[in-house]
């Protein structure tokens, strides 16, 4: 399976991800981890881009097409892979056209996962992530057994920030001027297939399955 998850920040689709590519056997690529990454370790690329995400802007298109055009000739996306966060702009989407005719493959679908603004944007404020080993928290939809504390290895948790309620809201902004083009992309293309993020986790895990077979 070849699949991209489109949906605005908050939407769950990192969560989907998790989801989908234990089901499938399939490497999830988020581009998101990946600068984030590249950000903690003071890449040239993390340095680049820092600036872009602590202002909810979205990062350049030359680093963002670099650095998953590399990814997907590697060898675990030979049987699939799971796109999330790439492409954001339809001139990302275009370079991922060319990308993927490069390599001799094609799109199996894109999920466009829909989530009202409310609801995304006490998701966004909510969210706490782990400094050690990024495991994803919520402080009231799914909070750790001790507040402030990873489950998974006891790293110290803490809000992003690409997270606080003023950066939340320019990245919808961004996301609704910049990144809904894509779904007109995409539904051109026959490969687009819509899904209620607020309906549980579960529901939404089998709404996009079906979708996607």
């Amino acid at each position: 399976m070849r699949t991209i998850l489109i949906g605005p920040p908050g939407a769950g689709k990192g969560t989907q991800a998790e989801m989908l590519t234990a089901k499938y056997g399939i490497p999830h690529i988020s581009t998101g981890d990946m600068l984030r990454q590249a950000v903690k370790e003071a890449t040239p690329m993390g340095l680049k881009a820092k600036t872009f995400m602590d202002s909810g802007a979205l990062v350049p298109d030359d680093v963002m097409i670099g650095i998953v055009a590399e990814r997907l000739a590697r060898d675990d996306c030979a049987n699939g892979f799971l796109l999330d966060g790439f492409p954001r702009t339809v001139a990302q989407a275009e370079a991922l056209t060319d990308i993927l005719s490069g390599l001799r493959i094609s799109l199996n679908g894109v999920a466009d996962i829909e989530v009202d603004d409310d609801i995304l944007l006490r998701r966004l404020t909510g969210r706490r992530v782990c400094g050690e080993c990024a495991a994803t928290y919520h402080v009231a939809n799914r909070p750790p057994a001790r507040e402030g504390v990873c489950d998974k290895c006891g790293g110290e948790l803490y809000q992003r920030p690409d997270d606080n309620a003023e950066t939340a809201e320019t990245r919808l902004k961004v996301y609704k001027e910049q990144t809904l083009p894509l779904i007109d992309y995409y539904s051109k293309q026959g490969l687009l297939r819509k899904i209620r993020g607020d309906t549980g986790l579960e529901n939404v895990f089998r709404e996009i399955c079906g979708a996607l077979e």
